[in-house]
């Protein structure tokens, strides 16, 4: 039977792209602003709007293609579509065959941007603004695109069996451990106290996150019925269970909760849910979210001051452990019954296990030494981070002129 074009489908789709938009400005942008000295909120926020822009821009000239055209040799897209010629208005997506290609290509493009936004958590205060401009658009090109294709669009991975519903790997497993390459690169902060000036940005931000994530992983069913609905429900499940999760640890190591705490952990759940939302039941989901709220906080409170790297914002200490493992839950917890695309390790299948290990290794080996190659060319050129003195006064009015508050 010929595909069919789904007004619902296609409705839900549209609403889901603006949901996962929302996730990255004004999301990501308020969630990372609200952490920082005053002096840096709107430099912080700047690097994912800008982020933003430039992925969008890229993705409709070669991004699309070269993450989800045509496989070549299972390592990277035929880029036929440049600037999105050869796909007519009405045309259904390969991938998505109820809804047009072009809100396909608008959905994936959000997914896109909001990655390399978030690695931005790990270098603010420190990095200048054009070496931020220059990063963005030769990271996607040269580590997005190509990770995309191997676990989304049609590449190696992907015919291997590589499960990852709505970015585990892809995105937070990549972004993670790429903001680990950076922070490597640029060394530590000189004022290592980072107090945030205004927790209410990043208690709204978290809030438009957790709110623009049910676009992300429900969206990722492409489909407006029962697998969307599930995706949504575990989804705020895990965020719930790894809030709590992370509260209980902030009383176990400091006697008292924080809400920085909470909505960490909330962001820590789902993204631990990402992977797993569109093949697992509510019970995983609340066992991932609460056991990865307890391993992101262990890598965070105590293996980053071990080893001395200074990840600002925690982006690998969250998003890359818990997309670590909840790449692996997949590989554990998928339930056939749930979606008959995958079958975990609990249900009879220990070779999606293995298959996940060589997803996680592969994505993480990948971003990290394509990120420190990317960091160092551009630290070597345009130079990476600002001097001294800007970086104890603040970003904003040294790199942009501008001030978030009246003085």
């Amino acid at each position: 039977m010929d595909p069919i074009l789904n007004s619902g489908d296609t409705a839900w789709m549209l609403i889901s792209t603006a949901l996962v938009m929302i996730m990255t400005v004004p999301g990501v942008a308020l969630f990372y602003g609200g952490m920082v000295k005053k002096e840096n909120v709107l430099n912080t926020i700047f690097l994912s709007l800008i982020a933003f822009a430039i992925t969008s821009v890229i993705w409709v000239v070669y991004g699309y293609p070269l993450a989800f055209g045509t496989d070549v040799m299972g390592l990277i897209g035929n880029p036929m579509n440049f600037l999105m010629n050869g796909i007519d208005v009405n045309a259904l997506a390969p991938l998505a065959p109820t809804i047009p290609t072009l809100v396909y290509v608008a959905f994936q493009m959000t997914f896109a941007a909001i990655t390399v936004a978030l690695i931005s958590g790990a270098i603010v205060g420190r990095m200048k603004f054009s070496a931020w401009l220059a990063f963005v658009p030769i990271w996607l090109t040269l580590v997005y695109l190509p990770i995309s294709h191997w676990v989304w669009g049609g590449g190696w991975l992907f015919q291997m069996g590589a499960l990852d519903f709505a970015g585990g790997t892809v995105v937070h497993l990549n972004c993670g451990v790429a903001a680990l390459a950076l922070a490597l690169l640029l060394g530590r902060r000189k004022d290592s106290r980072l107090l945030p000036h205004q927790l209410g940005y990043s208690v709204l931000g978290a809030a438009f996150l957790w709110f623009g994530w049910f676009g992300f992983n429900a969206g990722s069913a492409l489909t407006a019925g029962g697998l969307a609905g599930s995706a949504f429900l575990v989804t705020n499940t895990a965020a719930a269970a790894a809030m709590i999760s992370w509260m209980m640890m902030d009383v176990i190591k400091t006697g008292k909760p924080t809400l920085l705490g909470a909505i960490s952990g909330a962001v820590a759940g789902l993204v631990v849910i990402t992977p797993a939302a569109g093949f697992v039941t509510v019970w995983a989901a609340i066992v991932l979210g609460f056991t990865t709220s307890i391993i992101s906080y262990l890598a965070v409170a105590y293996l980053k001051p071990k080893l001395g790297y200074d990840d600002a914002l925690d982006v690998f200490g969250i998003h890359g452990i818990s997309g670590a493992w909840g790449a692996l839950g997949t590989g554990i917890f998928a339930a056939p019954f749930v979606n008959s695309l995958g079958t975990g390790a609990l249900y009879g299948n220990i070779a999606q296990l293995g298959i996940q290990c060589i997803d996680i290794v592969t994505v993480a080996a990948y971003s990290f030494v394509m990120t420190l190659i990317i960091g160092y060319l551009i630290k070597k050129t345009i130079g990476l981070r600002v001097e001294e003195k800007e970086e104890i006064e603040g970003l904003d009015t040294n790199q942009h002129e501008e001030s978030g508050y009246r003085v």
